[in-house]
Formats: structure tokens, C-alpha cells, sequence
């Protein structure tokens, strides 16, 4: 305080003084220039976000991949192939996602799915996948315990990665010969969905037998006999029964499908501390169900946060981030019906899923990043997009062949807003897969031995670890301002500024090889430092511009510490 009075006394000296003014404006300079680089904040807008299907990433447990007697001979690729919550963590431990950049990991969702598989002319086919729920209070023994995910979540943050679980309030898993229909004030059977107008696109079942949740319903509803019979079976129906008469008393909810299903997600963030959901089928269901899990997941974080002080990573509220199918960002913030709009981005929604970037992904650089940035800073100020390429049931995903993985890359992860890398983008996982139908082309296991054993792949994988960690380490890649530098050679910068923090970067993009010349002028001032990421080369600023002399076609420039 004393401090700050002796300031004050002096700020009469100061003004009017232009001299005075322009010392000011040069020592600034020279501080932002020599002040040691604060900690990189996490921003969820420029989030590099790894997306796993669980059960086809690592298998981490070989003693849990058959449960339930789920042992039927299924289509290619429509069974459960191992993977699990362990695998995932065995490879957050040994460096993968943090040599790749990776700031959070999206897992699919990891509940008990249905006991038995379906056959709609594709063979039969098993709830791997994790969107097939049967009971929500438990997780599925083929992804692990909960022992298991408490241990993922812990390992994550000691890395600085958050963790996202992938929910779904929309529908339960099909009916099977081991999974009976939920009751009738639970879910309705039909009709199926057509999508030409709001009533059509959520009070239908997606499609036919995937019953859907009577999400729009406010009427009170007994819980199922299967699902008290079961609890019972376990040993701990007294327990959940305890629990939600609290949830109900606590929030005044009626039992109605929706309470119930959002109190069973929410335990996740109140037992484990998941730091968001990616929320499945959002279009689907009435959107103020999405404010009453927005408002309940809001609770349990800051309960848990209250709990674990110690653990918490940063001061970023819950994050939430929707799939509205085909929502692209120059829709804006309006996701149109045919005959409703409604603006997500006001029920809860963080960030949607982009479904337009694979369309934008062949245009040249400049054009997308442009777009992307001038839509970021005024429709969705304070809001954000999840860009993608490839995804696990977009049959139409972008270079489907694999040909072209360093555009993949670079487009993925140098456009404005957050990253969806899927798992194997990195690796040229192939989406082509003999015998598969449908999605399942998609979802291979992970090719861990192609990229230990051949070197192509081990090169495409270096490009997207050096791209990755230089967006995880610079928050301007994905959520700051983007200004073209020049056009040939092609070189843009980007800013970050909160006002706490600023973050400033250059990159060039089809850089001739050998020799060549980057213009920073007006962004770095000469005799600036800079360190280009790429090639692990230091450089000065020199006429308003960089030299760099290498074969590679891309770099990256940061302030040198």
C-alpha cells in the first residue's frame, strides 16, 4: 500500500509529459521483451483436444475384455476389441499425449452399456462404442472400474491434461434379448426421427430401436424394476436410493427422466473431478434439459473443487461442449430447425462441435484462418468451436484415404478455435478397413504397430507432435487473433492478450526450401529474438524480417525467453 502511495504521489509529474510518455512506451517495449514468460494459461478456446474411442485405443487390462457373456461372433469391427480406461492412462504416463501436445483427452462414455448385441443387417453388433447405456450408475467392466477412471483423472491432471466424458441423455441402449425396453413414461419407441422440423428432430427415437428419453417430460417417474433389481443384485440399492432422495430434496426437481439421468451424470464430476462433458446428440433432446445439467455440473465441480483443493488445476468453470449434428461455424450462434432456431450457446454450450471445417480444409490457408478468426472475435465472441477432420461416424470425414496427413495437420491445427485430433489423425490410421460397414470403417484399433515399425508413419507423427505442442504451449495459436504478415512466402501472426497474459506468435506455411525469408515487420521488432520451433532454430529480427536456412516447408516462431 505504501508503495502504491508513493506512486501516486508522482503522477502529476507525469502528466501532459510527452518525453516523459514516449520513455514509458520504450521501457514497455523492452519489458515485454525481457520479462520472463508466465506460466501458459489453459483456455478452452484453443484447446488441443484428443479424442478416444475407448475400447479401440489400448488395452491396458486383457483380463476384463469379455463380460457378460458378450461372446456372439459379431460384424467387422462390432465387437468390443479390448480397449480400456487403463490403456489410456498407461499412455498418458508414458508421454504420449504430452509429446503430441495434448492438453485434454475426450473419452467416450464409459457407463454400463447393454448386455446384448443387435443385428440391423450388419451383423451383430455390441454396445463397444459406449453410446448404448443400461444403467448410468455403474461403469461397463470392459472399460474398467472406478477405481480405474479415479486414477485416469488423477494421472491426467498431474500432467496438466483435463478430462472430458462423453454423456448421453437422449436415448438408453437398444432393446436386445438381455435388454428389456425402460418403461413407458420413461421413453417412447417411435416414431423415428425425420429432421425437417423441431418436433420431428427431438420427440422421435433416433432411429428405430433406440428408445428414446422422454427428456421434454416434468412428470414424476417410479424407477424401473430391472434397475432396482439389479441394484439390488450389486448390493447397493439402499445407497442409490440414499443419493437421490438428497439430489431431489437439495434441488426441489420432479423425478422425472431427465432429473434422474442428469443426477447419475453429475456423480462423475462430484467422485472423480472430470473437468467437462461432450455432450452427444444435443439437437435431439429439448434444450433447457441442457441448462438443468449446465446448472447441476456447475454444482458438482465446485464441490468437488471445495474437496480437493489441492488438485485443482486452474480457475475454468465446467466445460461443456456440444455435438449438434452438422452445425457449422458460419451458422453463427442460431442452429435453424426449419421451423424453430435455437442459439445452444445460451443453454450451457461452452463450445460446439464444427462440422464445416473438412469442407474449408482444401482452401487455401489465409481464406480458412481468416474466416475463422473474424467469426471467433464478433459472432462467437466468449464462445468457441471443436474443429475436426475425421471423427468416429462422419462417413464422410476429410482425406479419408490417408494421402494427405501434413495438411491434415496443418489445417487441424492451425485454425482458430479448439482441436479435435482423432485418435490416429496423428498416425494415418487407416479409415478404410475391408469388411466393415458402416461407422465401423472408422474405428479400427490403433495402429501402434505401424507407428513403431514404419518410418513414413514415424515422420508424420513428428509433424503433428511439433504442431501440437506448439499450440498446447501458445494459447494465440487456437484463441487469438490471426493477421496476415505476408503472401509469398505466406506468414501470419497471432495474438493473445488477456490483459494478465499476452502471448504473441509467427508462422510460415509453404515455405520454399533452403533459403528463406520471413516478413515480420510491425509484429517483432528488429533485434527480437525469436526460436523457430520447427527446426530448432534461433533467429533475429533483421530489416523487418527472419532468415532461416532448412528443408522444411513450415515454421514456427516464438519470443525467445
Amino acid at each position: 500500500m505504501k508503495k502504491l502511495l508513493v506512486l501516486m504521489s508522482f503522477l502529476p509529474l507525469f502528466i501532459g509529459c510527452k518525453e516523459v510518455k514516449k520513455k514509458q512506451q520504450t521501457v514497455e517495449q523492452v519489458v515485454e521483451q525481457e520479462a520472463p514468460k508466465k506460466e501458459v494459461p489453459f483456455v478452452w478456446e484453443g484447446a488441443n483436444i484428443y479424442f478416444v474411442l475407448t475400447d479401440r485405443f489400448n488395452n491396458g487390462n486383457p483380463d476384463n475384455d469379455v463380460n457378460f457373456d458378450r461372446t456372439e461372433e459379431t460384424g467387422v469391427l462390432r465387437g468390443f476389441e479390448g480397449g480400456d480406461i487403463l490403456g489410456v492412462t498407461q499412455k498418458i504416463e508414458d508421454g504420449y499425449f504430452t509429446d503430441l501436445g495434448i492438453n485434454a483427452i475426450w473419452l467416450t462414455p464409459l457407463v454400463e452399456q447393454v448386455h446384448g448385441a443387435t443385428d440391423e443387417g450388419t451383423g451383430n453388433t455390441y454396445a463397444y462404442h459406449g453410446y448404448w447405456a443400461k444403467d448410468w450408475t455403474a461403469l461397463d467392466p470392459n472399460f474398467g472400474t472406478r477405481k480405474d477412471l479415479e486414477n485416469l483423472v488423477k494421472v491426467a491432471h498431474a500432467k496438466g491434461i483435463r478430462i472430458l466424458l462423453d454423456v448421453v441423455l437422449n436415448h438408453t441402449g437398444p432393446v436386445t434379448d438381455k435388454d428389456p425396453v425402460w418403461p413407458e413414461d420413461w421413453v417412447r419407441t417411435g416414431p423415428t426421427c425425420e429432421f425437417t422440423t423441431y418436433e420431428n428432430t427431438t420427440a422421435c427415437t433416433l432411429v428405430e430401436n433406440l428408445p428414446d428419453i422422454l427428456t421434454e417430460s416434468d412428470e414424476n417417474v417410479e424407477l424401473p424394476d430391472a434397475l432396482l433389481a439389479k441394484w439390488k443384485e450389486e448390493g447397493r440399492l439402499s445407497k442409490e436410493l440414499d443419493e437421490l432422495q438428497l439430489f431431489f430434496e437439495r434441488t426441489g426437481y420432479p423425478r422425472a427422466p431427465r432429473y434422474y439421468i442428469i443426477k447419475w451424470l453429475t456423480d462423475y464430476i462430484n467422485d472423480f473431478g472430470v473437468d467437462g462433458f461432450r455432450v452427444d446428440t444435443v439437437k435431439h433432446v429439448n434444450e433447457n434439459a441442457w441448462e438443468d445439467l449446465h446448472k447441476e455440473a456447475n454444482y458438482a465441480f465446485e464441490a468437488w473443487k471445495r474437496k480437493h483443493e489441492n488438485y485443482i488445476l486452474d480457475d475454468n468453470p465446467f466445460y461443456l461442449v456440444g455435438e449438434v449434428y452438422n452445425y457449422g461455424i458460419s451458422t453463427g450462434r442460431d442452429f435453424d430447425f426449419g421451423d424453430k432456431k435455437v442459439d445452444f450457446f445460451n443453454y450451457g454450450f461452452k463450445s460446439l462441435i464444427n462440422f464445416e471445417l473438412k469442407t474449408d480444409a482444401d482452401k487455401n490457408y489465409e481464406t480458412i484462418f481468416k474466416k475463422y478468426s473474424r467469426l471467433l472475435h464478433t459472432k462467437l465472441k466468449d464462445k468457441s468451436v471443436l474443429n475436426y477432420l475425421t471423427s468416429h461416424d462422419d462417413g464422410s470425414p476429410y482425406d479419408k484415404e490417408r494421402k494427405k496427413p501434413y495438411r491434415a495437420a496443418n489445417v487441424l491445427l492451425l485454425t482458430p478455435g479448439a482441436s479435435q485430433v482423432y485418435y490416429g489423425d496423428e498416425t494415418a490410421r487407416s479409415l478404410i478397413i475391408e469388411g466393415t460397414q458402416g461407422d465401423a470403417t472408422l474405428r479400427s484399433f490403433m495402429n501402434w504397430e505401424e507407428l513403431d515399425s514404419i518410418p513414413k508413419i514415424q515422420k508424420v507423427h513428428k509433424h503433428w507432435q511439433k504442431l501440437g505442442q506448439f499450440r498446447r504451449n501458445h494459447p494465440a495459436v487456437g484463441a487469438g487473433k490471426h493477421k496476415r504478415l505476408a503472401k509469398s512466402p505466406y506468414v501470419f501472426s497471432r495474438t493473445y492478450d488477456t490483459g494478465d497474459y499476452r502471448d504473441k506468435v509467427v508462422v510460415g506455411l509453404d515455405l520454399p526450401k533452403g533459403r528463406k525469408s520471413l516478413w515480420v515487420k510491425g509484429f517483432f521488432g528488429d533485434g527480437t529474438k525469436l526460436f523457430d520451433t520447427y527446426s530448432e532454430t534461433e533467429v533475429t529480427v533483421a530489416n523487418g524480417k527472419v532468415i532461416l536456412e532448412n528443408d522444411f516447408d513450415i515454421a514456427l516462431l516464438e519470443l525467445v525467453e
